[in-house]
């Protein structure tokens, strides 16, 4: 999605590290630290797919929390002013947050189905479709789909599947 750029002095400072406790057994290694880019939303949502295609779920999950964490607010915004999902290219570009969030939203529910925590995806795919319904998700392949009725349809399968 198409964002604004923030510029350098904009985005949230990193977290100092903090330095590991002394232990007499050997380390264990430490996670990457993720790499937020610019810290814009379609940077961090870019990040949260490629991890996502890489099948590195947990770092798809920290980049949609990130994604979710930062601009939540300004999705549920833009949500909130539109009465239907736009339908020219550039009016959906402008609803970047929520675009991006909801995009986000996605990837967290199929992270964690993918790990087999299909109880737990419903609640980031609910929340999608309750809450971000315009979202809209550009395809390279030139179209736009729309990632609350992917997510519609995966709480139905995983409520039906809890049933069993």
């Amino acid at each position: 999605m198409t964002v604004p750029s923030l510029k350098a002095e904009d985005a949230a400072p990193a977290a100092p590290a903090t330095p590991a406790a002394p232990t007499t057994t050997p380390a264990t290694p430490a996670a990457p630290a993720l790499d937020f880019g610019n810290f814009s939303s379609e940077t961090i949502t870019g990040k949260a797919w490629e991890a996502y295609n890489a099948k590195n779920y947990t770092n798809a999950k920290a980049y949609a929390q990130k994604c979710i964490d930062m601009f939540k607010d300004k999705a549920v915004e833009m949500q909130k002013a539109l009465s239907a999902p736009a339908t020219e290219k550039e009016e959906v570009f402008k609803s970047w947050a929520l675009n991006d969030v909801g995009v986000c939203y996605y990837i967290l529910g199929q992270s964690l189905e993918a790990e087999g925590k299909g109880k737990e995806a419903i609640v980031p795919f609910k929340f999608l479709v309750d809450n971000l319904s315009y979202t809209q998700c550009w395809d390279a392949k030139g179209w736009f789909w729309k990632p609350a009725d992917a997510a519609r349809e995966r709480v139905k399968a995983l409520e039906f599947d809890a049933l069993k």
